[in-house]
């Protein structure tokens, strides 16, 4: 037999026998009504892992991680409120049901089972995963398994306190709410979820709210690793300002009042704390797991001793709140009735096609009430003397600076987030004066760790702000875009489009910057953020345009619900000459404040038909430098700057081209993987034009003057566009 039905029997066996495991009896503020449905949350979680496995076997079912042994986290459910965010482990079937018991009209087994047959009436995912979520007891669907959802639980968490400084239109979190986040105990060593613990004591250290409650559930085992016994007390129980709370799993009495009275703490002082449960994992990891290729049989049968629903039965029976006989009907009627369920579940309809599944990639639109710009006195206030400099053409920096203290006094919600971003006004200078104009509250200067940037982030957009994170550098969004991969972009697509976490990411980035910091610092790789579904990628080729993006990506986050990257090149900053030293040919006058360049608008320079530059951010810049010195060769050219990257504005993009007779691609990012190569592809796909490319070489960048060796210039604009065309420059 398999060990769920070894496990089963046992029980079944067991309770008639009167055959219990020992263990303290029961106390503590656990009313009795309230230890029957936490009984009878379990009892339906280990019926649906049993019949999940089944339904595999017949091919009916599609997902077998299964929640049994952690049954106890239906008590930890109970001394929540169904209006704190919860953010669940993937073993918290119990923790569910529970909590749909605290919210009238569910029907979490019929749920639940679509979830595993993978219906498309299932409510949360629509048929795309199997994962725990539901917009009603508000608990957004979680597919990682090593805790990538750590970092949004502290930014969820931050956010619940800062609406009560400054409620956003959207807020979707209770004022007295706490955020609630579940893991496993081999989880807890990934960076990531290290990174959230550190995010969280330091926040607390500072005094700042943040109402977090982690808790570890402690198996003793990550797939076939075991955690050393003692260590994740050893880690947190000693943790400063983050309170150590820890309980028996496998006693839903004590682990009801210990979860409580960490809620407590957390709700009333606003500061994180620590759960540890312990439990134990029944059955192996999964369905194709076998935990006898990797554990004695006889630890395999001590867990099992342990199972937690006799711990429950017997402390219940001792209790007065269940005797045996009820229990094991409770039991049995929980698994016919899952049986009975699941025949009609497996009847239901399934996703079919392409468009089927791509149908919450993107987002819902969201209603916004109508902007209402601050009064003319106010604004004049906010920017002081930058507003006499208006008149006067600026670099990139500063528009882009002027556009977020602009969309900052439109939209209260806007929040920015990052290293050195406050009182130092970003490491270019570019969010320079905002920390004063808009306090610590809405700048916030964070520690130096990406994964919790964009974590807080995605946090408090569940709230209803709309963040605008910063990431330092190009080269570290990799410490961290999983953030973006794993959990930000996939929100909607797991949820059905219920749960959103919009957001527009500055990144300083791409190459060009002289002599300065190497491949850190000067980055071109897009290709990361390029294959993300659902996410906007924008690079702007000056401050007018940048200023008129921005807005745009704004728009597209509040009202589109998006996620939106903004790479800002760190090399037009601060440029100001185009083609000779002072003739300011790159500075730009800082645009209405309505001016917004749309998702898809590309810009066309020039009406030549010879050929057609098509580029971006830096390449845009130095396709204008080289123009004056193509047309002296005879060719008649204009510039294409692209602006959007993902998705790529093809239509826009082939009316712009249209009656060119040759189409050159300038791209700074590599030939491997570089944007090029998806506009090749377009290109010789309409079989319209003949089409070339200048890419950087498949390198890392160089500090010092070979800075840009290994990248596009406008010399080599020039040359390519001479050979391509077949003609020699003119003496």
């Amino acid at each position: 037999m398999d060990r769920a039905t070894i496990v089963h029997e046992a029980f079944l066996g067991r309770v008639a026998a009167g055959d219990l495991p020992p263990g303290a009896p029961a106390g503590g503020p656990l009313p009795p009504k309230l230890a029957v449905s936490i009984y009878r949350s379990g009892c339906l979680s280990r019926a649906l892992d049993r019949v999940s496995r089944e339904m595999q076997a017949q091919k009916q079912g599609f997902y077998t991680i299964g929640s049994s042994g952690h049954e106890g986290m239906a008590a930890v459910a109970a001394a929540l409120r169904p209006t704190d965010p919860a953010f669940l482990h993937y073993r918290d079937a119990a923790f569910q049901i529970q909590r749909a018991g605290q919210v009238p009209g569910q029907s979490v087994t019929w749920d639940m089972l679509l979830s595993f047959a993978c219906s498309s009436e299932d409510p949360i995912s629509g048929g795309r995963h199997k994962v725990l979520g539901s917009k009603p007891l508000n608990i957004p669907p979680q597919t990682s398994t090593i805790a990538s959802h750590l970092p949004k639980a502290v930014g969820a968490a931050y956010g619940i306190a800062a609406a009560r400084r400054n409620p956003p239109e959207h807020a979707a979190f209770a004022e007295d709410a706490i955020a609630f986040c579940s893991f496993g105990d081999a989880s807890a060593n990934h960076s990531t979820a290290q990174g959230a613990f550190n995010t969280a004591a330091w926040t607390a250290y500072q005094g700042v709210p943040l109402p977090l409650l982690f808790c570890c559930e402690d198996n003793g085992i990550g797939i076939s690793v075991k955690t050393p016994k003692g260590w994740i007390k050893a880690t947190f129980s000693h943790r400063r300002d983050l309170a150590y709370f820890a309980c028996d799993g496998l006693d839903i009495y004590d682990t009801y009042a210990t979860a409580r009275a960490a809620a407590e703490y957390v709700r009333k002082r606003r500061k994180p704390a620590f759960l540890h449960v312990r439990t134990v994992r029944l059955y192996g990891h999964a369905g194709a797991d076998v935990a006898s290729t990797y554990l004695s049989k006889a630890e395999i049968e001590a867990d099992e001793a342990n199972d937690p629903l006799l711990h429950s039965v017997r402390l219940l029976n001792e209790a007065g709140a269940l005797d045996r006989g009820s229990a094991l009907r409770i039991y049995e009627e929980t698994d016919a009735r899952v049986r009975r369920v699941a025949a009609r579940v497996v009847t239901r309809p399934r996703l079919q096609t392409a468009e089927q599944v791509m149908a919450s990639l993107i987002p819902p639109p969201r209603a916004c009430a109508p902007l209402i710009g601050p009064e003319p006195e106010t604004r004049a206030q906010v920017f002081g003397g930058d507003l006499n400099a208006m008149a006067q053409p600026q670099p990139m920096s500063r528009l882009i600076n002027w556009a977020l203290t602009d969309l900052m006094l439109e939209h209260p919600e806007t929040v920015l987030m990052g290293e050195d971003v406050g009182r130092k006004g970003g490491v270019y200078g570019v969010t320079q004066k905002l920390h004063g104009r808009f306090g610590a509250h809405r700048v916030i200067d964070t520690l130096l760790d990406e994964q919790s940037i964009l974590g807080l982030a995605i946090g408090m957009a569940h709230n209803g702000f709309v963040p605008i994170p910063e990431i330092q550098f190009l080269a570290y969004l990799h410490n961290a875009e999983d953030q973006i991969r794993g959990e930000a972009a996939t929100l909607p697509f797991f949820s059905n489009g219920q749960f959103t976490n919009p957001m527009v990411i500055r990144i300083a980035g791409l190459g060009y910057q002289k002599g300065f910091g190497g491949h850190f610092h000067n980055d071109n790789s897009l290709a990361v953020l390029r294959d993300i579904p659902g996410v906007i990628l924008a690079v702007p080729s000056d401050g007018a345009v940048a200023a008129r993006m921005l807005r745009e990506c704004v728009h597209l986050a509040r009202e589109e619900q998006r996620v939106v990257v903004f790479v800002e090149p760190i090399a037009l900053y601060a440029t100001r000459d185009l083609h000779r030293p002072g003739d300011d040919g790159w500075m730009r006058l800082y645009p209405d404040r309505d001016a917004r360049i749309c998702l898809g608008e590309v810009g066309v320079h020039g009406t030549g038909t010879d050929m057609a530059i098509v580029t971006f951010g830096n390449g845009t810049y130095m396709a204008h430098q080289a123009l004056p010195r193509i047309g002296a060769a005879g060719i008649s050219a204009r510039v294409i700057d692209l602006r959007w990257l993902a998705p790529l504005p093809l239509a826009a993009l082939d009316a712009a081209v249209a009656g060119c007779d040759k189409v050159l691609i300038v791209d700074e990012t590599r030939a491997s993987g570089g944007v090029a190569e998806a506009l090749m592809t377009h290109f010789a796909e309409k079989e319209l034009h003949a089409t070339w490319r200048l890419t950087s070489l498949d390198s890392f960048i160089a500090t010092g003057p070979a800075y840009a060796a290994t990248m596009p210039s406008a010399e080599g604009i020039v040359d390519t566009a001479r050979a391509w065309a077949g003609t020699k420059v003119r003496a």
